[in-house]
């Protein structure tokens, strides 16, 4: 039998700092602490060549739970639909209005930290409603 590994899920991006901190929001998680030696990340990021500053990012789960979450910076934009996505849980075991509310509710709070709405998908006897959404910069994800 395999052994469990640990599992990192990476983003391709423009802005890896400001598309990892919507996602901190999103989910809480946080800003692992940088390397020793630096103060801060603003720090060990004026410490790499020019052409890496910035380049990358990253935030992880406190509790130790959830994947960490890697932000690269890509020189090419989105141009199709993400082939991998993030379904945030938010309604797990709700049903019906309650669910609706419970992802309307949560929609709206992403929608203030800069996600844009795609599609409402409603329950159809098979699947339980979810909310596509997209991140800051264009990267699909559902509530569910």
């Amino acid at each position: 039998m395999a052994s469990v590994r640990q599992v990192q899920v990476t983003v391709d991006c423009a802005d890896p700092e400001r598309v990892a901190r919507f996602w901190c929001e999103v989910l809480g998680y946080v800003v692992p602490p940088p390397p020793p030696g630096f103060k801060d990340w603003g720090a060990f990021d004026r410490s790499l060549p020019a052409e890496r500053q910035g380049s990358a990012f990253a935030c992880v789960d406190p509790t130790g739970a959830g994947p960490r979450l890697f932000f690269q910076r890509v020189p090419e934009g989105k141009v199709v639909k993400n082939r991998v996505h993030l379904d945030v849980r938010v309604g797990t075991g709700l049903r019906g209005d309650e669910r609706l509310a419970a992802l309307e509710s949560e929609g709206d709070r992403l929608e203030r930290l800069g996600a844009r709405r795609v599609q409402l998908l409603r329950a159809d006897g098979f699947t339980e409603s979810c909310l596509v959404m997209q991140d800051v910069e264009g990267n699909e994800f559902c509530l569910d």
